[in-house]
């Protein structure tokens, strides 16, 4: 596994997503505190909606899609809601130095 520096934390407002392209990987990013966020796949498991688009809920650590609104929970990518029935994968994400890092295989 590989670490790969994303982008500077402040890129990603506190209560917010925003998407990224790392290689092959479409994912979004979530920071639901200073020092706190999670990385998941960009694409909604139902409909391919793009989840960093949809509303983060910083207590529940859930987003929501913003097509058909199922939730996803942001630790583990598993919806919480129908329609989606289907997960989406996760990466292990860290702030350090003022920056993003997300994990992936190399």
């Amino acid at each position: 596994m590989e670490l790969i520096d994303v982008c500077d934390v402040n890129e990603v407002p506190v209560g917010s997503g925003r998407a990224f392209t790392v290689g092959e990987h479409r994912i979004a990013i979530f920071r639901v505190s200073d020092h706190e966020v999670y990385a998941i796949d960009d694409r909604c498991s139902h409909d391919e909606a793009s989840l960093s688009e949809g509303e983060v809920d910083c207590e529940e650590l859930c987003v929501e899609c913003p097509m058909h609104g199922s939730l996803f929970d942001l630790r583990t990518g598993k919806p919480r809601t129908l329609p989606a029935f289907a997960p989406v994968a996760t990466y292990r994400s860290e702030v350090r130095d003022g920056r993003i890092f997300v994990e992936f295989s190399a």
